[in-house]
C-alpha cells in the first residue's frame, strides 16, 4: 500500500492508524532517508497505542521504551550499528519476548535479524516540500 502525506501530522496519523491493528510481538521495520519522517510515523504508532509520552529519536541510546498504552513500544534506531550481531548484543530477543511493538528505524542495517512477518514501512520525500511517499508492506508469516 502506498500513500502520500503532506505534513508530519498526516504521517503521524498514518502511524496511528497502523497501530490499531498491531498485535503483541509485532515488528515494524522502517527504511528511508535521513529526516524523511520515520520518527514522526513512530510518534503516530505511540499515539495509536495510547502512549502519552513524548517520542524522540533513539539515535544515541539505540532504543527508547514507552509503556502505558495498549502495548509497550520499543523504538530502535540502528543507524549507529554495524551488524545484526550488535542488535542481539543489546537484547533484541528479550524485547521480542516482552510482547510489545518493536519499531526499527534503519532496519536495512539489521535485515537478517528481522522475521519474515515484519511490517515494512518505507518513507521517502515526495515532489513537494513536506510531502512524503509512504509504502507499507505487510509481512509474510513464517
Amino acid at each position: 500500500m502506498e500513500q502520500v502525506t503532506n505534513s508530519p501530522a498526516e504521517t503521524e496519523a498514518l502511524g496511528a492508524a497502523l497501530a490499531e491493528e498491531l498485535k503483541p510481538g509485532a515488528v515494524v521495520a522502517f527504511t528511508g532517508d535521513l529526516g524523511a519522517g520515520k520518527t514522526a510515523f513512530v510518534r503516530g504508532l505511540a499515539r495509536g497505542l495510547g502512549i502519552g509520552e513524548r517520542v524522540t529519536s533513539p539515535t544515541f541510546t539505540i532504543v527508547n521504551e514507552y509503556e502505558g498504552g495498549r502495548l509497550p513500544l520499543f523504538h530502535f534506531d540502528m543507524y549507529r550499528l554495524d551488524s545484526a550481531d550488535e542488535l542481539f548484543d543489546i537484547g533484541w530477543e528479550d524485547y521480542l519476548a516482552r510482547g510489545g511493538v518493536c519499531a526499527v528505524e534503519w532496519s536495512e542495517k539489521v535485515s537478517e535479524a528481522l522475521e519474515p512477518g515484519a511490517i515494512r514501512v518505507d518513507i521517502r520525500r515526495g515532489g513537494d516540500d513536506g510531502q512524503r511517499v509512504v509504502t507499507i508492506e505487510r509481512g509474510v508469516e513464517a
